[in-house]
């Protein structure tokens, strides 16, 4: 590697609570704005390997990578096993230096090496930027001062429906599709660049009649998941990710919604009032983002049951 960066950043937090921000791989896409979708290939108490897709430049990349985990020295070491060109080598490591029981500083090393020489103020444009954006993601979600299972939830719904496990894959994958499928869905503006991969900016309304504006990134991998992250979440949410499942099972095809969500607590409270707790807003989005999973579950049952053998060949794009 012929190229070192190190960051750093002091964090009004315990060592041992970002310790666990930083080692739980699967919160990045809730806590880190360029983490979009982590899948584990392998995974024990002290290393792990898995795929990471993130946004590089505005542009989503994915790669391998190991890490190896020292919940003692509080430190995480990683490598990418396999990196997209210019980049042709990644490793580092994060490190907690406790200051005191209330400061920590984080400190971020990165080692690489690039392909073409001309990539090299790129590729270092390009860490330095998300580098500092990560040490400001986890001083946000650390510094709220609450508990790490208060402020970050999963939650996952799952019905088995009727139909073709294609069919109801596709009803999820073509979204352009829903304003003419889901009654609270206005509008639908799907792009896809790379095979699988999709930026989707959609309206919304609620029942009480408020239009919502989102923009996601999804990862479809086809037949069996579609994973996302929502570039701008909700007010009361500083991350917002979720995933489709899909399963062929005796009956028809059992689908899961899933969604991880980071809770700012002030903006709840602003939208729950001033009494209200987390435990308040866990449940209210509980409700609001399953209640949301649910219904386009229920309508794409509906629809698969009226025109069984809709969708196309697997993995059939929309347009881009």
């Amino acid at each position: 590697m012929d190229i070192t960066m190190t960051h750093s950043r002091v964090v009004a937090a315990p060592a041992d609570d970002l310790y666990r921000l930083i080692a739980d791989v699967t919160l990045w896409p809730v806590i880190f704005g360029p983490s979009v979708h982590v899948e584990h290939l392998q995974r024990g108490p002290r290393e792990e390997r898995f795929q990471l897709w993130a946004l590089v430049n505005g542009e989503v990349h994915s790669w391998i990578s190991r890490r190896e985990l020292d919940p003692d020295a509080r430190r995480v070491t990683f490598r990418q096993e396999r990196s997209n060109p210019p980049v042709a080598g990644m490793g580092g490591g994060w490190s907690l230096r406790p200051i005191d029981d209330r400061r920590t500083e984080v400190v971020l090393d990165h080692s690489f090496s690039v392909s073409e020489p001309g990539a090299r103020e790129t590729i270092r444009a390009a860490v330095d930027r998300n580098s500092t954006e990560e040490l400001t993601a986890l001083g946000r979600v650390a510094e709220l001062g609450e508990p790490v299972d208060e402020i970050i939830d999963t939650f996952s719904d799952t019905v088995v429906l009727d139909g073709r496990l294609p069919d109801v894959y596709d009803f999820v994958y073509r979204s352009d599709l829903w304003p003419e499928r889901l009654p609270h869905v206005s509008r639908v503006d799907l792009t896809e660049g790379d095979p699988g991969i999709q930026v989707m900016e959609m309206d919304t309304v609620t029942a009480d009649g408020s239009a919502h504006t989102t923009c996601s990134v999804r990862v479809c991998s086809p037949n069996a998941s579609i994973a996302y992250k929502q570039l701008v979440p909700p007010s009361m949410l500083l991350g917002h990710s979720g995933r489709w499942r899909f399963a062929e099972v005796d009956g028809g095809v059992e689908v899961t919604a899933t969604h991880t969500v980071a809770i700012d607590p002030a903006a709840a409270r602003a939208v729950l009032g001033e009494r209200s707790t987390l435990a308040d807003a866990r449940r209210h989005l509980r409700e609001a983002l399953g209640g949301n999973g649910r219904a386009t579950l229920a309508h794409a049952g509906r629809h698969v049951t009226a025109t069984p053998g809709l969708a196309g060949p697997a993995g059939s794009r929309p347009g881009s």
